[in-house]
């Protein structure tokens, strides 16, 4: 299988988690002036496609500079399961997906193509995305998955406030990649996986380039 790139563009058009600054590029050099282009960025830890590390809600979790590489490049399963606003992913969903495609082994990332990255231009994207019901995270957990990805602005349903599915998983460990597209160009149900966040010291989460191959 080529490469395939599941990362959103960052862009000043690039939709941003309510309360959140869009990302700003700021000018610093230019070559008529100063022998080179180059330009300030200024952007939250968790725009675009990013990964959020267990210290994210978790006090004492581990921060996104002290992620393992062997967690960032590893065997995924393509989870599709189509839902539209405010439906949940359930328990029920991944049993059913389990006894077409096999159990999910332990250590492995889990990404759920939902197809809400078509609808980043809506202006409900953020607020009425499907997520993980609060079964579906714990069952999840139980499986002892590595990584957790999802097609979608946040791992938590959009009208779920209380960020339950994230609670639950960063509290396993469990990592979670968010804002992802193109799965459906991926036509494997395994595939290798790669997250390359930033290593920003004791940072929440990172931007990454997210890749299949």
């Amino acid at each position: 299988m080529e490469p395939i790139d599941l990362t959103l563009e960052i862009s000043n058009k690039l939709p941003s988690f309510p309360g959140s600054p869009r990302p700003q590029f700021i000018s610093w050099a230019d070559k008529k002036s100063d022998g080179y282009n180059l330009e300030l960025i200024f952007l939250s830890s968790h725009t675009g496609t990013h990964l959020d590390a267990p210290y994210h809600f978790i006090e004492k979790g581990i921060k996104i500079d002290k992620i393992p590489l062997n967690r960032l490049v590893t065997s995924a399963i393509l989870c599709n399961i189509r839902k539209g606003p405010n439906m949940p992913i359930t328990r029920a969903d991944i049993v059913t997906f389990e006894a077409r495609k096999g159990k999910i082994p332990p250590n492995c990332a889990i990404i759920f193509g939902t197809g809400w990255s078509r609808n980043t231009a809506r202006k409900d994207y953020f607020t009425k995305n499907p997520g993980l019901s609060p079964s579906a995270a714990k069952y999840l957990s139980e499986k002892r998955v590595s990584l957790i990805g999802i097609d979608s602005p946040s791992i938590d349903l959009g009208k779920d406030s209380k960020f339950s599915a994230h609670h639950l998983l960063l509290k396993s460990g469990i990592l979670i990649l968010e804002n992802l597209c193109n799965l459906d160009k991926i036509q494997k149900t395994s595939f290798m996986l790669i997250v390359l966040p930033l290593k920003l010291k004791d940072a929440t989460g990172s931007p990454v380039r997210a890749v299949a191959i």
